[in-house]
């Protein structure tokens, strides 16, 4: 991991202190069932933006039988969706964007390090680094397991239409 500063130091990082549950997590994301790829947030920084989640991996995860059979290693993409939902949390939570629902915009400079696989904790820490409320929004993010730096990139949010229609799973109505 040479020459890479550290938005946050993991080891630092106290994985009893639930800041946030799923719950509280729901309330601010949309992703529900196979797609929601945080189980808590454990540290918020509201002088520096900064924010860390942790997504623990399971032998039940939908990817696992399929990528790659006999060696499951959880996709990059499913990394970085796990930044952006952690990202757009700390962004709705807070209200700094003003969009009913934050989409990705794009991501830049992603690596992939290290393989995470079933039984492991990703960690995502997130940074806010710009923000154009009802634009864009651009965080850093890095991924740990253990102390070890896994992924690391940018991400950009961007506002959704209003008008883009969101399914009710309990409403019979389209």
């Amino acid at each position: 991991m040479a020459g890479k500063s550290l938005l946050l130091d993991p080891s630092t990082l106290d994985h009893q202190n639930i800041v946030a549950d799923i719950e509280e997590i729901r309330r601010c994301n949309p992703q529900r069932y196979e797609m929601e790829q945080l189980t808590a947030i454990i540290h918020e920084d509201l002088d520096q933006f900064l924010c860390a989640g942790y997504k623990d991996i399971t032998r039940e995860e939908f990817w696992v039988r399929g990528h790659m059979p006999g060696m499951p290693i959880m996709p990059g993409v499913l990394m970085c969706e796990a930044a952006a939902q952690l990202c757009c949390y700390y962004t709705q939570k807070l209200d700094l964007f003003g969009a009913k629902v934050v989409g990705f915009g794009g991501i830049e400079d992603v690596r992939f390090r290290e393989p995470v696989v079933p039984g492991d904790r990703l960690v995502i820490v997130g940074k806010l680094v710009k923000i154009r409320r009802g634009a864009m929004v651009v965080s850093q993010f890095q991924g740990f397991v253990g102390d070890s730096l896994v992924v690391d990139g940018t991400i950009k949010g961007i506002a959704l239409p209003d008008d883009i229609p969101l399914a009710n799973p309990s409403s019979s109505e389209n």
